[in-house]
């Protein structure tokens, strides 16, 4: 009676993600669907990016904003973030030969603020208000030449106070193969594409790309707003979606640059804001867990070692979240097969859910270049 319990469960809580969360995992919010006409006029766009130690990547992205092909006025200020490693003295090489680049030292963390909001609240203060659009992006972001003109006529042609792209992650080593797919579907599962380009409803962001109205911010409080928010993406889209549209959708124009060679550097970059997630609750905690291990390890143990009806029942589910798995494989190239280790992989990143939790009990919560950050939003 148990096993049968536990596959009708299981297969119905896919069920409900397959069919009634908004299409999830059919990854079919692309930016470069359904684009307007570009606009006559083209606003003026400022490019703010935070950086702290990125010597190794800032050359490269930074590169690819001072070549955007953008018919308007357009500049970039990259703010240091207390860098260690000579992340300034690399971008200076840049900025002596581009009139788009200005570099500005960073302040030092002002109490109640995370690093990254802190170094971006200093770049949309030397941004002024001659810009129209604020392009909020990170220094291990690289894009493509037409990347700001796609952005741009989005938000002007749909009237979006935000357009955000999920950067295409880095999918090389065996750890980024296995894992980084799953990451970018988990958070889809978590924040529907779909229903956060409604006019209404769930409100998200990707923090590597995000291209926000300027009035529109001020509106909403300033990037102060969130200041303290770890989940900082998520957060300022929810800011923004209550100012008016936001859109966001998957890319290949913007990539990750940065390398997760190893299966702990992907499981640092996990459990940094997992717990945060979960707004820094135990009970949440124990409930996200047990869900887990219900939902995707329940369907494989019924499968293996279950019999009649709930070894068909525990059969079920670990297909349907396997075929749901496909269409994000797809987009990342990686072989179909990873859908059948979907809950191996699931296995992991409650692993690392509870390495957030414990790093926080620890004082370590979100550490990041380090900084334990997690204690702000606790």
């Amino acid at each position: 009676m148990i096993a049968l319990t536990t596959g009708g469960i299981a297969l119905a809580v896919w069920l409900v993600l397959v069919f009634a969360r908004d299409s999830f995992w059919l990854t079919a919010e692309r930016d470069s669907r359904g684009l307007p006409p570009e606009p006559a006029h083209w606003p003026a766009v400022t490019a703010v990016v935070p950086a702290r130690d990125e010597a190794d990547v800032i050359a490269r992205s930074i590169g690819s904003l001072i070549a955007q092909d953008y018919p308007g006025e357009f500049r970039v200020v990259l703010v240091d973030d207390n860098s260690s490693d000579g992340t300034a003295d690399v971008a200076r090489g840049l900025a002596d030969a581009s009139h788009r680049l200005t570099i500005l030292t960073g302040q030092p963390l002002a109490p109640g603020w995370t690093g990254k909001l802190w170094a971006v609240s200093q770049g949309i203060t030397e941004a002024g208000e001659a810009p129209d659009y604020l392009w909020l992006t990170d220094a291990d972001i690289a894009h493509a030449p037409d990347t700001l003109r796609t952005l741009v006529t989005r938000a002007v042609g749909e009237q979006r106070v935000l357009v955000s792209l999920m950067a295409r992650l880095r999918c090389e080593s065996l750890a980024e193969r296995a894992l980084i797919p799953a990451f970018v579907w988990f958070f889809q599962m978590l924040y529907p594409f779909g229903a956060v380009n409604k006019p209404t409803g769930v409100g998200a962001a990707a923090g590597g790309c995000m291209l926000a109205n300027r009035e529109a911010l001020e509106r909403a409080g300033g990037i102060a707003a969130v200041r303290g928010a770890l989940i900082d993406d998520c957060a300022f889209g929810a800011l923004m979606k209550r100012q008016g549209a936001v859109w966001l959708g998957l890319t290949d124009r913007s990539v990750s640059i940065r390398i997760y060679d190893t299966w702990a550097s992907v499981a640092a970059m996990i459990s940094r804001s997992a717990y945060a997630q979960l707004n820094y609750s135990l009970v949440l905690l124990a409930g996200t867990l047990f869900g887990l291990g219900l939902i995707y390890l329940g369907p494989v143990l019924l499968t293996l070692f279950g019999q009649g009806y709930a070894q068909a029942l525990g059969f079920g589910a670990w297909a349907l979240m396997a075929i749901a798995f496909q269409p994000m494989l797809r987009f990342y190239r990686r072989s179909p097969l990873w859908g059948v280790a979907l809950p191996g992989i699931a296995l992991f990143y409650a692993g690392c859910t509870f390495l957030s939790a414990w790093a926080h009990w620890r004082g370590r919560g979100g550490m990041w270049k380090g900084r334990a950050q997690a204690a702000i939003g606790a």
